[in-house]
């Protein structure tokens, strides 16, 4: 009868090599799995993108 609309958001997970450390952010263009992003703000150790996924959103 009434229609729902879904929305998807895309996230990447981040994931320290040395520490483990992950974190969650919205996905960026030119994201791709195991690319190296940055440098670990713990341990100085790689970041590298993990997993990305997306979720659904109902409005």
């Amino acid at each position: 009868m009434f229609s729902k609309k879904e929305e998807k958001i895309t996230y990447t997970v981040e994931k320290c090599m040395s520490c483990n450390t992950m974190v969650k952010r919205k996905f960026k263009t030119g994201d791709f799995l195991f690319k190296e992003t940055s440098e670990c703000q713990s341990c100085k150790g790689k970041i590298l993108i993990e997993k990305i996924f997306a979720e659904t959103i109902k409005a």
